[in-house]
C-alpha cells in the first residue's frame, strides 16, 4: 500500500491547508481509502541549537556522560546555578544532559525543549539526571521519528549535508522538469523551528490500491483523484518535455519468441545513457526524507532517484554500470539453463516463463542482467565506482510479471506496479525525468540520443449510450455531466446524439468496457449520491433443496456448540502424507494449480480435514485450549476434468457454452467436516472439566443426519486418518459410505502439532441432498401419557455392534419410542468372546397408557427380535 507525503502531494494539487484527515476524507470519497496517517507526531519547541560547551563526566556505574550547554537562541534562559566546572562564570542557555558522544562545541544539534511532545506521546520536561538538571533533550533521529539510527544524536551539518555557514534551503518543492526549486533560504539558526527543517509538522497518507487501480500507486496517480474529488486544478509532473533524438541510442533487440497466453512479455524499452556522473554525490536530504516517509530508504544518489521517480510518476526504472554491460540488451524469455544473482544476493533458477533482460556478454543476449519489470542483477549494479549509467525504462506484461515475481517469491516496489499495470507512454518521460536529477545533484551529460522500441498498443475505444450509466447506478446523470465525467478521468469521448465511443487514456488500462466507465462516472459524482434502494425478491423463488440441507447442516453443528470457519481449500502436498492417506487412496486425485497463490499449497483440497486442522493449529497457538470448529465446503479431484473446447467470441455465453464448461470440471463434492479438543464443558463448582470424545463427533454425524431426514447406520471402520479402533463409519441406503467420526489417530496428531485425543467427523452433503427430497420435515407431537420404561442386559458376541442391537430393538415393537445403550461389560461373568450391552427402553402408546399386560407385550417381543437377531440371551 502506497504513503503519500502531503507536501510531496500538494506539488501536484492545491490542498489549501486541508489536515490530513481531510485530505483522506476527500480520496476516500473517489475510492482511495485510508489505511492509516503518520508523521506530524512532534509537538512544541522543537528548535535548532548550537553546542557551547561539552564535559565529560564518568559515573559511578561506569558510563560516561556530557554535560553540555545548548543556546537555543530567543528559548534561552538565564541560569545562575548553571556554572561549568572550572569556571566562575554564569552562562546563558540550556544545560542538558546527553549520553551521545558523536558530536562536539560548534555543532548545530535539535533541541527537544521542556513542553514539546515527540512521537510515541513522549513529552519532555526539565528532571534532574546524574546529578544536574537537565533542561531538554538533544535528539536522535529515532526519537524524532526519522528513522532507526539511535547510536548518536543529529548533527545538522552532516544531516543536511550543508556546512554551518552555507544558506539553508528550507523547504525545497520540484519545480517540474527542473530540479529543486528554493523557496526560502537562511543559514542555521540557534533557537530556528526544526520541526520545519527537519520535516517533522509533515504528514504522510497511507491508502489502500485494489488491484485495477494500479495508477493510484504514485503521487502523479493520487494528485489527479484529489483533483477529482475537490475541483483542485492538477498539475502533471510527467507533462515534461523529452529532449534528444530517439535514434541511435545504446543498442536494443526485443525477442520474445515465446510469448504466453498470446502476450508479449515486453511492449515498450526505452534507454539512455548519462556519462561522467559523480557516484559520491549525495542525495539532497529532500529527496531522501521523502524516500523515508514512502517507506523506502537511501542508497545512494543514482538508486535514490530511480525510486524518487518511480514514486512520484509511478513508472519503475532500473539503472545499470554501464561499464559492466556489453551491448545489445535483449529481452527474451528464459531457457531452461539460465540463472541469474539478483540484488538481493540470491541466484535464482529461471523459469521457461520469466521474461529478461539479458546483454551479450558470452554472445549474443547470452549473460541475464535483470529479472524484467521485478529485479535486477547483481553484476551490473550501480556502485560508489560508477560514472556513467545506462537507465532502462520499459513496459512489461501484467500478467507474466505477477507469476514471476509470485514464482521467485520476489515481490518488489517495482512488480507491484507492473502487474498492475503502468503507463504505457511514461518510458521516455521517466528517463528524462530521472536523469535530470542526477544531472543536477551529481553532475554528467546525458546523451543527446536514445532508445526508445514502441510496440505499444494504444487503448481501444468503448462504444457506450450515454444513457447507460444511469441505467445502471439508478441515477438520472444528465448526458453533459456524464460526458465530462469521462473526459475529467483522461478520456477521449467523441459523442454521436446518444452514442459515445470513449478512448481511455494510456494510464486506465483498467477501461476495457462499457461497465467499467459506469463506476468512473459513479464514483467521481460521489457514491454516497447513490440512493439505496432495496431490490424487491421475484415471487416464486427462495432457497433450492440443496440450499436449505446446507442450511439445515450448519444450523445444527452451531446448535450444538461448535463454530464455524471458512479455510482457503488450498494444501501443500505434504498434507496427504500427514493425514497418513494411503497410495492409491481417491484423496490422493488432487488437482494442483497452474497458478497458486503460495507455492508451498500448490494442490486443491481432497478432505475438508485437510485444511480444518490448520484452522485449528491457528487457534490453539493464539492460546485457546477448547476448540471445536466446523466447515462446509467443497474438495475436489482431477478425475473428470476434461477440456475446454471452443473458443468464445462476443459478449454473451450460450447455455451450450455453460454446459460444455460444466462438463469439463473435475469432481467438487460438497462437504461438512468439524474437529473438536479440549473440554466440551469447562471444569466449574459443580464438577471437573468433560473432554470431547470420540463419541461427541459421532453423535453430531447423526444429529446432522437426523435434522436433514436420512437414516444412516453405523459401523466400525479404519479409515485415515482417524484412530483404527476408535472410528466409525456412516452409511446411507442406496449411497453407500457417506461420513466417518471418531478419535484422530496419534501419529497423524503429534505429525500436526495437535492436542491428544483430539476429535474429528467429516460427512459428505451430496448424497444426503439426494437422499433427504421430498422430505418434509414436521415436530414430532409431544406426548400426552404416561411413558413406561424397561432396562435390559443382553448377551451377545463381541462382533455384534451396539447400534445394530438398537436399530433391531427400535423395530422390535411399535410401542418402541427410544432406545439408549447404558453399559457394555466384557468379563469372566459373561464368558469369553461374549460382551454384556445394557439397554433402556422407553415404551409408549400415542393415545392411551400402556397396560401392564401390554408392557409385558412389548418386553417379550423385544427379547425375541434380539435372539432372532444375534442369538442374543438376557442376562
Amino acid at each position: 500500500m502506497p504513503k503519500i507525503p502531503l507536501k510531496w502531494l500538494e506539488e501536484s494539487v492545491d490542498l489549501n491547508g486541508a489536515s490530513a484527515d481531510q485530505v483522506a476524507a476527500a480520496l476516500a470519497r473517489v475510492g482511495l481509502e485510508e489505511e492509516g496517517i503518520e508523521g506530524g507526531g512532534v509537538s512544541g519547541p522543537v528548535v535548532v541549537g548550537y553546542v557551547q560547551s561539552v564535559v565529560p563526566e564518568r559515573q559511578s556505574n561506569g558510563k560516561t556522560i556530557n554535560w553540555c550547554h545548548v543556546d537555543v537562541g530567543p528559548y534561552n534562559e538565564q541560569m545562575a546555578s548553571a556554572v561549568l566546572p572550572g569556571s566562575e562564570a554564569n552562562w546563558t542557555g540550556r544545560g542538558i544532559v546527553c549520553g551521545a558522544h558523536n558530536f562536539t562545541v560548534g555543532d548545530f544539534v535539535v533541541v527537544a525543549l521542556p513542553g514539546s511532545v515527540l512521537p510515541g506521546d513522549f513529552a519532555i520536561s526539565a528532571r534532574k539526571t546524574y546529578g544536574h538538571i537537565s533542561d531538554g533533550m538533544i535528539c536522535s533521529a529515532r526519537e524524532l521519528g526519522l528513522g532507526d539510527e539511535h547510536a548518536g544524536i543529529i548533527v545538522l551539518t552532516e544531516y543536511l549535508n550543508i556546512s554551518s555557514t552555507t544558506p539553508l534551503i528550507q523547504r525545497m518543492p520540484l519545480d517540474h522538469g527542473m530540479g529543486y526549486r528554493p523557496q526560502a533560504m537562511m543559514p542555521l539558526t540557534p533557537g530556528a523551528d526544526a520541526k520545519h527543517l527537519l520535516g517533522l509538522d509533515e504528514s504522510t497518507i497511507e491508502i489502500n490500491v485494489t488491484p485495477d487501480r494500479g495508477y493510484s500507486f504514485s503521487i502523479r496517480g493520487v494528485a489527479r483523484e484529489y483533483s477529482h474529488a475537490t475541483g483542485q486544478e492538477f498539475r502533471d509532473p510527467a507533462a515534461i518535455a523529452v529532449t534528444g533524438t530517439a535514434s541511435g541510442g545504446f543498442e536494443v533487440s526485443i525477442e520474445d519468441n515465446a510469448p504466453i497466453r498470446g502476450n508479449v512479455g515486453c511492449d515498450r524499452f526505452a534507454a539512455r545513457i548519462l556519462r561522467g556522473f559523480d557516484p559520491s554525490a549525495p542525495s539532497p536530504q529532500e529527496m531522501k526524507r521523502r524516500l523515508e516517509q514512502a517507506g523506502m530508504r537511501s542508497v545512494s544518489l543514482a538508486v535514490d532517484v530511480t525510486n524518487y521517480v518511480m514514486l512520484e510518476l509511478g513508472h519503475p526504472l532500473h539503472a545499470y554500470d554501464l561499464a559492466k554491460v556489453t551491448a545489445p540488451l535483449v529481452v527474451r524469455r528464459a531457457s531452461g539453463s539460465d540463472k541469474l544473482t539478483t540484488l538481493d544476493g540470491v541466484e535464482r533458477n529461471l523459469d521457461l516463463e520469466d521474461i529478461l533482460v539479458c546483454d551479450s556478454t558470452g554472445g549474443h543476449g547470452a549473460r541475464p542482467v535483470g529479472l524484467g519489470g521485478v529485479m535486477g542483477g547483481l553484476e551490473t549494479e550501480v556502485s560508489e565506482t560508477t560514472t556513467d549509467i545506462l537507465l532502462e525504462a520499459a513496459h512489461w506484461d501484467p500478467i507474466t510479471i505477477a507469476r514471476t515475481a509470485r514464482r521467485h517469491r520476489l515481490g518488489s516496489e517495482a512488480s507491484r506496479r507492473y502487474e498492475r499495470g503502468v503507463d504505457t507512454a511514461l518510458a521516455a518521460i521517466a528517463i528524462e525525468r530521472a536523469l535530470t536529477l542526477m544531472q543536477q545533484y551529481g553532475g554528467g551529460v546525458i546523451e543527446d540520443v536514445y532508445t526508445d522500441i514502441d510496440n505499444t498498443v494504444p487503448p481501444k475505444a468503448i462504444a457506450m449510450d450515454v444513457a447507460f450509466p444511469g441505467e445502471i447506478v439508478g441515477v438520472d446523470y444528465d448526458p453533459e455531466a456524464v460526458v465530462a465525467s469521462l473526459e475529467k478521468v483522461g478520456c477521449v469521448v467523441d459523442r454521436d446524439a446518444e452514442s459515445l465511443l470513449v478512448t481511455p487514456p494510456t494510464w486506465r488500462g483498467d477501461l476495457v468496457a462499457p461497465i467499467n466507465l459506469v463506476e468512473e462516472v459513479g464514483r467521481l459524482h460521489g457514491y454516497a449520491n447513490v440512493p439505496s434502494v432495496l431490490p424487491v425478491a421475484p415471487p416464486g423463488r427462495g432457497y433450492t433443496h440443496e440450499q436449505r440441507v446446507r442450511h439445515t447442516v450448519a444450523r445444527t453443528l452451531a446448535e450444538s456448540g461448535l463454530t464455524e470457519v471458512l479455510t482457503y481449500p488450498f494444501m501443500s502436498p505434504a498434507r496427504l502424507d500427514e493425514l497418513q492417506i494411503p497410495e492409491g487412496d481417491i484423496r490422493r486425485d488432487v488437482v494442483r494449480l497452474a497458478n497458486p497463490l503460495s507455492a508451498e499449497q500448490p494442490l486443491l483440497r481432497t478432505s475438508i480435514m485437510a485444511t480444518l486442522v490448520d484452522a485449528l493449529r491457528v487457534n490453539l497457538s493464539r492460546g485457546a485450549q477448547d476448540v471445536g470448529i466446523y466447515e462446509v465446503g467443497r474438495v475436489y479431484r482431477a478425475s473428470r476434468i476434461g477440456d475446454i473446447s471452443g473458443t468464445y467470441q462476443g459478449d454473451t455465453i450460450e447455455p451450450d457454452d455453460i454446459a460444455r464448461l460444466d462438463a469439463a470440471l473435475g469432481d467438487q463434492p460438497r462437504r461438512v467436516g468439524g474437529i473438536m479438543t479440549g473440554a466440551r464443558l469447562a471444569a466449574d463448582w459443580s464438577g471437573p472439566a468433560v473432554p470431547f470424545e470420540w463419541s461427541d463427533a459421532v453423535a453430531a454425524v447423526e444429529r446432522v443426519a437426523s435434522a436433514v431426514g436420512v437414516p444412516v447406520t453405523v459401523a466400525p471402520e479404519q479409515f485415515a486418518p482417524w484412530h483404527p479402533g476408535r472410528c466409525a463409519a456412516f452409511f446411507a441406503e442406496g449411497f453407500g459410505l457417506v461420513g466417518v467420526a471418531g478419535e484422530l489417530h496419534p501419529r497423524v496428531l503429534e505429525d500436526l502439532g495437535l492436542s491428544a485425543r483430539t476429535v474429528a467427523f467429516e460427512l459428505v452433503l451430496d448424497p444426503l441432498v439426494a437422499a433427504s427430497a421430498g422430505v418434509i420435515a414436521s415436530a414430532t407431537p409431544v406426548a400426552g401419557h404416561p411413558l413406561a420404561k424397561e432396562d435390559f442386559a443382553f448377551v451377545v458376541d463381541v462382533s455384534v455392534t451396539a447400534g445394530d442391537l438398537v436399530s433391531v430393538l427400535r423395530a422390535g415393537h411399535e410401542f418402541v419410542e427410544d432406545v439408549r445403550v447404558f453399559d457394555v461389560y466384557q468379563g469372566a461373568q459373561v464368558g469369553e468372546g461374549k460382551k454384556s450391552v445394557a439397554v433402556n427402553v422407553v415404551m409408549r402408546a400415542p393415545d392411551r397408557t400402556l397396560s401392564g399386560d401390554e408392557v409385558l407385550a412389548v418386553r417379550t417381543a423385544l427379547i425375541a427380535a434380539a435372539t432372532d437377531e444375534f442369538g442374543a440371551a438376557l442376562r
